[in-house]
């Protein structure tokens, strides 16, 4: 096995002293052993530091490190936790979450093969605070699937992650240490929810996209996350506004359209907020101001969603295709098929 690349494994930690050992033991499990663990612990008050202790005369733990204040954003944990890995691969495996042994054993082979790609990542199912599978299907695969494709980052960037978070949970994905960026982790040390997404854009940016189809990882939900606490503050959208913000000033050739209809996802999603009106009104300003976002965005990305019931390939968006098909976007004819059709509702939406 030593033969094999090494993995550096992230275990960023903040009070999931519950979960902690359970975790741990599901990645020093793993089929595949060349790895190294690197655990982190933001200043927990649980006694997480008792559970971490077990592990630090274990031959696979390289680090332990106790932050003594916290820090506040799980991305500077991240960030350091990429400075202290040797591997070629990194994977962030988060404190809560839980994965199948053979994770490893199936994703970084496919990285071996494709040494262009940056990110491989597996499917997911959410599971609850005791362990129990729920049955929302996350990752809405259709029913024949080859085992993995794999996508060209830049085209994956525009057709998928600008219009959403694809990679849902960091700890279903390894990325190549090689391929990240120190300038672009800034801005992304500067997010506390969202700066994920912004990770997993750059990313893309600097190489392909690998995308497993087997369920792998398991994403735990419960109220102490920083997803829950983003929705409840309004914090998450304010920081998918600079993201969308700053993927445009990379993504230059973005129709007129695409932009229209960006800016109207995010104005109806902060519509749905369980927020105060007072936040949601602070919000659609700040739309308004980074992205020139406005009603009518938001009336013409309603449009287009039901635009989409009938017609799926015809509106936006439009997901990438896999580069081993040889198709990276919809044909010359759906795509004049799609502005024309664009161009009405465009021009219906903002009467």
């Amino acid at each position: 096995m030593n033969a094999l690349p090494l993995v550096s494994v992230v275990v960023p930690n903040y009070n999931y002293k519950r979960y902690l050992n359970l975790r741990i033991q599901s990645i020093l499990q793993q089929t595949y052993q060349n790895i190294e663990l690197i655990l982190l612990d933001d200043a927990s008050t649980d006694g997480s530091e008792e559970v971490l202790s077990d592990y630090q005369d274990h031959a696979k733990v390289s680090h332990i490190l106790l932050n003594e204040h916290n820090t506040g954003n799980p991305f500077k944990q991240w960030f350091k936790g990429m400075q202290l890995a040797k591997g070629k691969y990194i994977w962030i495996a988060e404190a809560d979450d839980l994965c199948e042994l053979t994770f490893l054993e199936k994703v970084v082979p496919l990285m071996e093969k494709y040494q262009q790609a940056a990110v491989c990542f597996a499917g997911s199912k959410y599971i609850d605070k005791d362990g129990n599978v729920l049955s929302y299907d996350m990752n809405k695969w259709k029913s024949a699937i080859p085992p993995y494709a794999v996508f060209n980052g830049k085209t994956y960037a525009e057709h998928n992650l600008y219009w959403r978070s694809y990679i849902a949970n960091a700890s279903s994905a390894i990325f190549r240490k090689s391929m990240v960026n120190a300038q672009n982790m800034e801005q992304c040390l500067q997010m506390r929810y969202s700066g994920d997404w912004l990770f997993w854009f750059y990313m893309a940016m600097q190489g392909d996209i690998i995308e497993r189809y087997e369920v792998l990882n398991y994403f735990r939900q419960h109220n102490q996350k920083v997803t829950v606490k983003a929705e409840n503050n309004g914090g998450g959208k304010s920081e998918d506004i600079e993201i969308v913000r700053i993927m445009e000033q990379h993504l230059t050739h973005l129709s007129r359209y695409k932009r229209c209809i960006r800016r109207g996802m995010l104005y109806n999603r902060i519509a749905k907020l369980s927020t105060t009106d007072r936040v949601k009104l602070q919000l659609w300003e700040l739309l308004r101001q980074k992205l020139n976002g406005t009603r009518k965005d938001g009336r013409l990305e309603r449009l287009n969603r039901i635009a989409r019931l009938f017609c799926p390939f015809f509106f936006l968006p439009v997901p990438a295709c896999p580069v081993h098909l040889n198709r990276l976007s919809v044909s010359s004819r759906y795509t004049k098929q799609l502005s024309h059709a664009s161009h009405c509702i465009y021009k219906r939406a903002m009467v």
